[in-house]
């Protein structure tokens, strides 16, 4: 099976849309066919290649000025010009102005005609050219129907408004969408095509796709880091807010890890690159968002099965409306009951739908990725409004995810602390682990490496070596017993490395993973929103309980292995109190359990590549409180959706019944077709925007 992506440049009519994917969709070779009218992409899956001219054959068909070509990731729209369109339609109102004040009355049917033409004999052309085609229930044979309809009973002036109005609201309708699209596609702008890189003396500029791990990029003021790496050279601020939402730079100078993305705001910097561009931040943060709209939401899927089915049964409830009552009436009363079927045949439009829900969930993506959230789907933001329960991971997640030195204790009263933290330093200062590295950094002085020799570190325990002479162990108590040194110390709430000099005890010092400052809150804030967090952790029961504690997690499971914690969110699904159930992690060992949540969340800025291939929702910012933020963002996003779905059907309907009683006009049928789409997606970019 092949997978193949086509951008439908120029497509602005979702009728049409909806129209190519099923056509497309019942093609012999295809299995599946997702058509993205926010985005004007195609994606099929297709036993082969030769599908692509049936492809075409089929756009060709139906929008034949729409251009079929292969979809460039991160290419920005091109610019359309609606000077045409919008001389028409002042053309047209401006004739439509003048038949008020014209006489004799042919002269004014005449002008009206006129107005009429001008605005319309675009829409009459499509209208029969679909006709012709099979293509029935178009918005546009809808509406020549209707306005011709209303020219032959008399109602001249009527039929050039009705036109009229509708050429207004589609060019409303079709800008609205075009801005939603540049505001929410805003992400591409963080892509470098090019890149200089240093080699040797020289500066070439290379594209960023050629670009190889270990190559040092040089990047000037006011320019995006093309690709993650690390400083080599140089002191510089970057603003990292278009990846994380988070508006303070961050400084950087040798041996700082940036991301790609981020805007050089300083001096010129040397960054050597980590990775490849395809596996750069940008280039997945990208990818998601493209891709997100090929996960649809149940909403979106019960709008295009309703806009098959609706259309034509209200056309068919209009063809009844004229002829029921004429017969039952007799035909004397003809001329009424057809001006109210025209009436059904301008409201039946479901634009307003087809529009304004997937633009709803596209604002939704758009609005979250300012605050550098990354939700992967339509799908993921309905399951996010209805979770019920999270479960968290602690290290990394709710903390920092690096050891920090706690307090040093001296078992010896002749034995500072300052002197037990310098022993431990130098004992540590040639291993890399964690602990280690966290000693070295909190004594933060300068070792004398003449003054260590016979260095011995056995993993998982600790190091022997001499230091001037002493012998120290700097460890686990199990390393000290290993050598008949006994300790009375016991610190459960801390991981604690025992030191001991010359056969003898002499303190300890204790280390802790401190909790992210923005962590309490953000389980506050989800007890508020009645979500029930819930610690799972694969660390000693003691110091999961002190941070249960401290977060105010009532729900604790500790010293779990990856595949407990899959079994513990399996439990959680299987109890209805507790579903729709989110577990948030950051390692390669949280993948399995991220990937089972109904919502899974990585965290992108500091977790693993797996992490987040996994994951349903990436937090950049490595924050805690992104995750309320992310609940409140899809909340509002499936409250618009409903909105736009009551609303839209229930205006349609009242008109409806109004008209086929003989209250409503053709300026409230116009209304309800394309005032009520201009409205809705209006209504749908609130999304986008998020107020604290």
């Amino acid at each position: 099976m092949e997978k193949l992506i086509f951008e439908l440049a120029g497509l602005d009519c979702p009728n049409c849309a909806q129209k190519i994917n099923q056509r497309v969709s019942r093609l012999s070779n295809v299995s599946t066919s997702d058509i993205d009218f926010i985005s004007k992409k195609l994606v099929v899956n297709a036993e082969n290649s030769t599908v692509i001219g049936d492809i075409m054959r089929i756009v060709r068909e139906i929008e034949p000025d729409v251009e079929v070509k292969p979809y460039e990731r991160h290419n920005t729209s091109v610019h359309i010009s609606r000077t045409k369109e919008i001389i028409e339609i002042a053309v047209s109102f401006v004739l439509f102005v003048i038949s008020f004040f014209i006489e004799p009355e042919a002269a004014e049917i005449i002008i009206s005609i006129a107005a009429f033409l001008v605005a319309g004999y675009g829409v009459i052309i499509s209208a029969v050219r679909n006709l012709i085609k099979g293509e029935a229930f178009d918005e546009t044979l809808l509406m020549t129907i209707a306005s011709i309809g209303a020219l032959c009973i008399g109602d001249v002036r009527e039929g050039a408004a009705v036109m009229i109005f509708f050429r207004v609201g589609e060019l409303f309708q079709e800008i609205a969408v075009e801005r939603s699209r540049k505001s929410i596609t805003s992400l591409i702008g963080l892509k470098s095509n090019t890149v200089n890189i240093k080699v040797g003396n020289e500066i070439k500029e290379i594209e960023t796709e050629k670009v190889n791990v270990g190559d040092v990029m040089v990047v000037r003021v006011g320019e995006r880091v093309p690709i993650d790496g690390v400083v080599v050279s140089g002191t510089t601020s970057f603003d990292i807010s278009a990846l994380t939402g988070e508006s303070i730079p961050i400084e950087a100078d040798k041996g700082s890890e940036i991301l790609s993305g981020s805007v050089n705001l300083s001096s010129v910097v040397e960054i050597k690159a980590t990775k490849k561009y395809i596996d750069s931040t940008i280039t997945k943060i990208l990818e998601m968002v493209e891709s997100a709209s090929e996960r649809k939401a149940d909403a979106e899927k019960f709008i295009t099965k309703f806009a098959r089915v609706y259309t034509p049964i209200v056309v068919a409830a209009a063809v009844l409306l004229v002829l029921i009552p004429s017969i039952i009436t007799g035909f004397s009363q003809f001329t009424t009951w057809l001006y109210r079927g025209l009436l059904f045949l301008v409201i039946s439009c479901p634009c307003a739908l087809v529009i304004s829900v997937p633009l709803s969930f596209f604002a939704g993506i758009g609005g979250a990725s300012r605050k550098g959230i990354l939700i992967k789907g339509a799908k993921n933001i309905e399951s996010l409004s209805k979770l019920k329960s999270i479960a968290f991971d602690k290290t990394g997640t709710l903390t920092e995810g690096r050891f920090k030195v706690i307090d040093i204790i001296s078992y010896k009263n002749d034995i500072d602390k300052d002197y037990i933290l310098k022993i431990a330093a130098y004992a540590e200062s040639m291993s890399t682990h964690p602990i280690a590295l966290s000693i070295v950094e909190k004594y933060n002085k300068p070792i004398d490496s003449s003054a260590l020799s016979e260095i011995n570190e056995t993993a998982g325990s600790g190091v022997k070596a001499k230091i001037n002479g002493h012998e120290v162990l700097c460890g686990t108590k199990k390393l000290l017993e290993k050598y008949s040194i006994s300790t009375d110390l016991k610190y459960d709430d801390y991981t604690c490395v025992y030191v001991a000099l010359d056969g003898s005890c002499i303190g300890a010092v204790l280390l802790g993973d401190s909790i992210k400052e923005t962590s309490g809150s953000a389980i506050e804030e989800l007890r508020c929103k009645e979500i029930t967090s819930i610690l799972l952790t694969g660390d000693k029961k003691q110091i999961a309980e002190k941070t249960a504690r401290e977060l105010k997690i009532e729900n604790v499971f500790s010293e779990l292995l990856p595949a407990d914690k899959v079994k513990k969110v399996e439990e959680l699904i299987g109890n209805k109190d507790k579903r729709n159930v989110g577990f948030v992690g950051d390692g390669i060992n949280d993948a399995p359990v991220i990937a089972r949540a109904d919502v899974g969340f990585a965290m992108g800025g500091l977790g693993s590549d797996v992490a987040i291939e996994a994951a349903d929702v990436v937090l950049m910012n490595d924050d805690p409180m992104s995750i309320p933020v992310a609940v409140k963002i899809s909340q509002k996003t499936m409250r618009i959706v409903k909105e736009n779905i009551v609303f839209a059907i229930g205006i349609k309907l009242l008109v409806m019944i109004l008209g086929a009683i003989g209250i409503a006009d053709m300026w409230e049928a116009v209304f309800a077709d394309v005032g009520v789409s201009a409205i809705a997606i209006l209504n749908s970019l609130r999304a986008m925007i998020l107020k604290k």
